[in-house]
């Protein structure tokens, strides 16, 4: 039953920051903690990500469809496919790069916490000074990006590399500082999180699966359904927050789990 319940609570925090600018990486790896939860868990949290990538598939369907089956005949197609292409390039080569590094001293036990706090700080006053200062939006569907700027805004991803760092933040601010209007740069982020998200589950697996305990399947199932339960709520939720309010109300959430996060490493 304790097992049930940690794959609810891990699945609910996944479906919930996959997508939202506070980071996932963060928030799983402190919930972890928090729960104090073995490194038999952490294969877990990598496969249940698939949940919530699968929930971008189902909402989009029709965006991503459209786009395979009218690829031969559709420039504008072709043109969106290989905007994703461009913006994923970064994130992989950089990633490829580090990798060894992020394990060894960024994500070290010693070292991810204080990481974490400092980037979620850092990270929520740094959306609050940008949104002030990002310039007039001049494209406006996420689908029709020049080829450019979708390159552009795949290097903004690369800092989410960084534990703590959001991925779905960097990108949308990356977005807005290069003329992309916020909803437009937001949709452009949930179609780039598919591949991104792919690769990086896939090469974390091929990593990390073998430490997945047999006798997990059921955690597994568990977590996946609720990770994608969860997740598709969030993205039209957070659609409707970012047209209203931007991305503020992320901007103050993160700089308050930052201050909280410092308090729990200080008083332990």
């Amino acid at each position: 039953m304790h097992d049930i319940v940690m794959s609810i609570i891990l699945g609910i925090v996944e479906g919930l920051s996959e997508f939202l600018p506070i980071s996932s990486t963060g928030h799983l790896l402190v919930a972890e903690k928090l729960l104090d939860l073995g490194d038999d868990w952490e294969s877990f949290t990598i496969v249940i990500q698939l949940g919530a990538i699968l929930a971008v598939v189902v909402y989009y369907f029709k965006t991503f469809w459209t786009a395979v089956v009218t690829l031969p005949t559709s420039a504008h197609s072709r043109s969106f496919a290989l905007g994703i292409i461009l913006a994923l390039l970064p994130s992989v080569v950089v990633g490829l790069l580090v990798k060894k590094f992020l394990d060894r001293v960024l994500l070290s036990p010693a070292h991810a916490m204080p990481v974490i706090a400092t980037t979620w700080l850092l990270g929520g006053i740094v959306i609050l000074f940008l949104e002030r200062i990002a310039p007039p939006s001049k494209w406006f569907d996420g689908t029709k990006l020049p080829l450019a700027k979708a390159f552009q805004i795949g290097c903004c991803q690369v800092l989410s590399i960084i534990p703590g760092v959001s991925r779905s933040g960097a990108t949308i601010l990356g977005g807005e500082l290069l003329g992309v209007d916020r909803t437009a740069a937001t949709m452009f982020t949930f179609y780039l999180a598919v591949p991104t998200m792919v690769a990086a589950t896939v090469k974390q697996l091929h990593d990390k699966g073998a430490s997945l305990s047999h006798g997990q399947e059921i955690n597994i199932a568990i977590g996946f359904v609720v990770s994608f339960v969860v997740a598709y709520v969030v993205i039209g939720g957070f659609l409707h927050i970012v047209k209203k309010y931007g991305l503020k109300p992320f901007g103050w959430y993160r700089i308050a789990a930052g201050l909280a996060l410092t308090a729990y490493l200080v008083i332990h």
